[in-house]
């Protein structure tokens, strides 16, 4: 009953609208310009919408702007964003044009992670957890952790542009790219354990290659928000900017001007040696702990907690 109730309450409330939270508008106003001049400019090759989630969009140079595109939801993840991005990541794995890759998100946010109420509105007619959490036979990841993942596994540079909000999911899909760029004012979190879960959207194989353990487990512990000034310090992002896109944009410009398959191996080198624990193992352990949480007891009370329910959490199991 408890669950139920909770898992009701979520669906009526506004789940990720951090409206208040955004950066200044001056900031917002700014980025959105950028944005917009850089798809005006652009000599276009390529413009697609492989859904109304995600557009793509390519240059004549084999730049490729994804852009995350549910700007009325701050680019929040249902089930649609998870399939969009897949597609997405699977297109350009196959795309030999494609040189360098630019990601942002429309409107106010970059991401601000898992949509709950798109989810938790077909409890009891659908079950989502079998398409987000299983592995399809003879792959490392499940559909949540490839959105994050796949950005590894595209043989050209990946570049994140963050700007608002860029929580839990978001931040994770985030950590996958190869150099992230962040407004000094963006807000960033890996924000898991505030409804009870753990990050298991590929983190625990791309968070390991940027901060020390520390650091990582202060953030997923705790949840908490930072500026993308902090997150430059401690490395959660490459560095903080006051306009990423036209950061990204100087980068790939520069990137597309060194050989292809250079800049393929140079990636494919560091990401094969420089942590010798199988990848494969990390995210099969996100998946398994996962599973342990969702909908227990202290799981449910967590998520309950942010719409000002002080359930108490039973002991833990472990």
């Amino acid at each position: 009953m408890l669950q139920k109730y909770l898992l009701s309450r979520c669906s009526k409330q506004a789940s990720w609208n951090y409206n208040s939270s955004v950066g200044s508008k001056r900031s917002y106003d700014q980025f959105t310009t950028i944005q917009a001049s850089f798809h005006a400019s652009a000599t276009t090759s390529q413009s697609e919408v492989l859904s109304d989630r995600v557009k793509i969009e390519s240059d004549s140079k084999g730049i490729c702007h994804v852009t995350l595109n549910r700007p009325e939801k701050l680019n929040a993840l249902d089930m649609e964003m998870f399939k969009a991005l897949s597609n997405v990541g699977q297109k350009l794995k196959e795309d030999k044009s494609v040189r360098v890759v630019i990601m942002s998100g429309a409107g106010r946010a970059f991401c601000t992670g898992l949509d709950v109420p798109s989810f938790v509105k077909n409890v009891g007619r659908e079950n989502p957890l079998p398409q987000l959490l299983d592995r399809p036979e003879g792959e490392h990841a499940n559909l949540v952790q490839q959105v994050g993942y796949q950005w590894r596994q595209i043989n050209v540079p990946v570049i994140a542009c963050l700007h608002g909000m860029c929580f839990g999911g978001g931040m994770q899909i985030a950590l996958g790219a190869d150099f992230r760029f962040a407004t000094p004012d963006c807000k960033l979190s890996i924000m898991e354990t505030k409804w009870g879960l753990i990050p298991d959207m590929s983190a625990s194989v791309t968070l390991r290659e940027l901060v020390s353990i520390d650091v990582a487990k202060e953030f997923t512990m705790t949840g908490k928000i930072v500026s993308g000034d902090e997150a430059a310090c401690v490395h959660l992002i490459t560095r903080a900017v006051a306009d990423p896109l036209t950061e990204a944009q100087e980068l790939a410009e520069r990137l597309v001007e060194r050989s292809p398959d250079a800049v393929a191996l140079s990636k494919q080198l560091y990401q094969s040696t420089w942590r010798a624990v199988p990848e494969e193992y990390c995210l099969t352990v996100e998946t398994e702990l996962q599973r342990q949480l969702l909908l227990t007891w202290n799981q449910v009370a967590a998520a309950g907690r942010n719409f000002g329910w002080k359930i108490p959490y039973f002991q833990r199991k472990k």
